[in-house]
């Protein structure tokens, strides 16, 4: 069932529990992923950033057909959208939700760039995702913990200024692999303090991977809706493949073996944020697809 992260995130917030955004990079991953949402009856929202997609438009028409066949809602977001042309080919592609990331700029320039998007994407039915505060790098998260923290009070302005449907905050998470040593620590007091300011606005977590599972259960209770997720992923697919027989004729099942493997560590997190069975609750309310006519 093909909807917006708008749906999603909304659903998520009220019922206090957290929604996986796997980054795919093809069509092996987004099967997976989807038979993953399908078996744990959760909804998914599936990220896609440029960088990684060498063809926005083909990718985009096919995850949106199978998700439009699956039996969870599921949304389709750009993932860290730069430039407007890369946000207006997300949408040719059929993406359903894009993210823009202005968050290195000023508030006031961050603010003014997102609620451009807003104004357009809302005017024919898409969900916008922003980002206030900065998630850094993981490999220089000595730097970059504390660098560009996100308050509850920018939180607040930001949201009523832009309109913008969810928002990401920096409260100690960082992108990509940490290097050995380096063990983030989240920031509660702050993400209890912007989701009461903001009056439990939809809330999201970027750089989730190598966060311990106790501490992303904590943070989606507390009010983290959509979790980012990627390194985890590959590196679950990476040691698979490292631990696999794959002499001889067993190295045509690499694929298998990394799909697998990604997939397992996709529904252990799943179960970790609380989205599991919610599927139905979400379908139970009456979440529709959107028209697909809009798209071709």
């Amino acid at each position: 069932m093909l909807v917006t992260m708008k749906e999603i995130v909304e659903h998520a917030s009220e019922g206090n529990y957290g929604v996986a955004a796997p980054n795919i990079f093809s069509e092996l991953d987004a099967r997976a992923f989807i038979e993953a949402a399908e078996e744990l009856r959760a909804p998914l929202i599936i990220d896609i950033g440029a960088k990684g997609c060498k063809d926005m438009f083909f990718l985009g028409h096919l995850v949106r057909n199978l998700a439009k066949d699956a039996t969870v809602p599921i949304a389709i977001n750009l993932d860290h959208g730069g430039d407007i042309s890369e946000i207006y080919r997300a949408i040719q592609a059929g993406f359903t939700s894009v993210m823009v990331d202005r968050s290195t700029l000023s508030f006031e320039e961050n603010a003014k760039q997102v609620k451009e998007v807003v104004d357009i994407a809302h005017s024919i039915g898409l969900s916008v995702e922003a980002e206030l505060g900065h998630v850094g790098q993981a490999e220089q998260y000595d730097v970059d913990r504390d660098a560009a923290l996100t308050s509850a009070e920018d939180a607040v302005k930001f949201i009523e200024m832009t309109g913008v449907d969810c928002l990401v905050v920096s409260i100690g998470t960082a992108h990509g692999i940490y290097p050995k040593g380096f063990v983030p620590y989240l920031d509660f007091d702050r993400l209890a303090e912007i989701k009461k300011a903001t009056n439990h606005f939809p809330l999201v977590l970027h750089g989730s991977s190598g966060t311990d599972n106790e501490s992303l259960a904590k943070a989606c209770s507390m009010g983290i809706n959509k979790i980012n997720i990627c390194g985890d992923l590959c590196q679950a697919a990476s040691e698979a493949v490292q631990k696999a027989d794959l002499t001889g004729n067993n190295a045509y099942s690499v694929y298998d073996v990394c799909r697998d493997a990604a997939k397992a560590k996709l529904i252990e997190k799943m179960k970790v944020y609380g989205s599991e069975g919610k599927a139905w609750a979400a379908e139970a309310k009456g979440i529709k697809a959107i028209d697909s006519n809009l798209f071709g």
